[in-house]
């Protein structure tokens, strides 16, 4: 298993939320004992709980497994800057970058 799954990062990411070792393990519904041998060396967790494990953490396995926060560098799709318009004439749901200024026209909106 990569170094990065190790207990101490779990327990680096789990202290990080504010999380004891019994509210993270009722998430992934194991026992505290076992969150503290993964932080403690005695063991790891099982496959199958990467994903629970990166959910309870708020990161995606990949940042698990690597260690890395991945950020998305293509600034044109990405998500968190999209904005979604709704035409109060039609409704049309129309996605874009940004609409400040615009007309109803320019946003798409064949209906004006």
């Amino acid at each position: 298993m990569n170094q990065y799954i190790t207990g101490v990062a779990i327990k680096e990411l789990r202290e990080k939320r504010k999380m004891t070792q019994l509210q993270f393990a009722e998430i992934l519904k194991v026992s505290d004992k076992t969150v503290s041998k993964w932080e403690t060396a005695k063991g790891y967790p099982d496959i199958t709980l990467l994903e629970p494990i990166a959910e309870a953490f708020g990161i995606s396995v990949p940042e698990l497994i690597s260690g890395h926060q991945i950020k998305n560098a293509n600034v044109s799709a990405n998500m968190m800057r999209s904005k979604f318009y709704i035409c109060p004439i039609c409704e049309n749901v129309i996605h874009g970058m940004s609409f400040l200024g615009w007309s109803h026209r320019e946003r798409g909106c064949e209906n004006a």
